[in-house]
């Protein structure tokens, strides 16, 4: 597990806000983290960060592995001025799918401890970086297994109070982070308005400039806030669709 992002807080809130952040790669999760973060810290809330990869997900040594090893593909972060050919997630296949439900059961069975361990402490505010839907959006959903799939997985996680899917132009995402072919990303910006249409309660941003980004998500994150503390209960999930904002979304 990593060093996790924490800020000390003041307020002795009653429960824990509880946030995630999903989307294609390159559609600026990172950035929208970093800036609540940095939003919620300066008003004194204690917060931590938790990267599905690192805190979540189980095997990944034997998982990024097979991504390099067996179907050659390249390891870290690509970047404009370092693009790289990523061979995990894309790879498609009967048994890679077989492979992927049993690797995202456990998955979801660890988030499922790590989401109550996050919310039974002293934390005002727990941001998931990427949560279970990003692995779903790997799937290829449509089928009437994979549907059923889908929902008995998300019987399992518990569902944040805002679940934000940053969506974004397949092509500008993959010129910020060029990791895997346009095609693909494609057809998981898809997958990710699927799952919404199949399961709800997502917030959906539409790729818009990052000052409008950073604004919609400090409202959401501001009208929930106020709402926790309005009462004890369980929160809508769902802080509105903002598919109505046009322009592209930068990193």
């Amino acid at each position: 597990m990593t060093e996790r992002t924490v800020f000390r807080n003041p307020q002795g809130r009653r429960r824990t806000l509880t946030l995630s952040f999903s989307g294609v790669d390159g559609a600026g999760k990172s950035t929208q983290i970093e800036h609540l973060i940095a939003w919620l810290s300066d008003r004194g809330y204690r917060v931590c960060v938790y990267r599905f990869w690192n805190d979540v997900a189980r095997l990944t040594r034997l998982r990024e592995g097979t991504g390099h090893t067996i179907f050659k593909g390249d390891k870290g972060i690509g970047s404009p001025e370092k693009p790289i050919s990523r061979r995990d997630k894309n790879v498609r296949g009967w048994m890679m799918t077989w492979l992927r439900l049993f690797l995202y059961l456990v998955d979801a069975i660890h988030l499922r401890k790590v989401f109550k361990r996050a919310t039974r402490g002293d934390l005002d505010c727990a941001i998931f970086d990427r949560y279970m839907y990003d692995e779903l959006a790997n799937l290829s959903l449509g089928s009437s297994l994979i549907n059923t799939y889908v929902r008995s997985i998300m019987r399992i996680v518990p569902r944040p109070d805002v679940s934000f899917i940053l969506d974004a132009d397949p092509q500008s995402a993959r010129a910020r982070k060029p990791e895997y072919p346009l095609d693909f990303i494609r057809i998981n910006r898809l997958a990710y308005l699927h799952l919404n249409r199949m399961i709800g309660g997502f917030t959906i941003l539409a790729p818009m400039n990052i000052e409008a980004a950073k604004n919609e998500v400090t409202r959401c994150a501001q009208s929930a806030l106020e709402l926790s503390l309005s009462q004890d209960t369980e929160l809508p999930h769902s802080f509105g669709d903002r598919r109505a904002h046009t322009g592209p979304a930068v990193s």
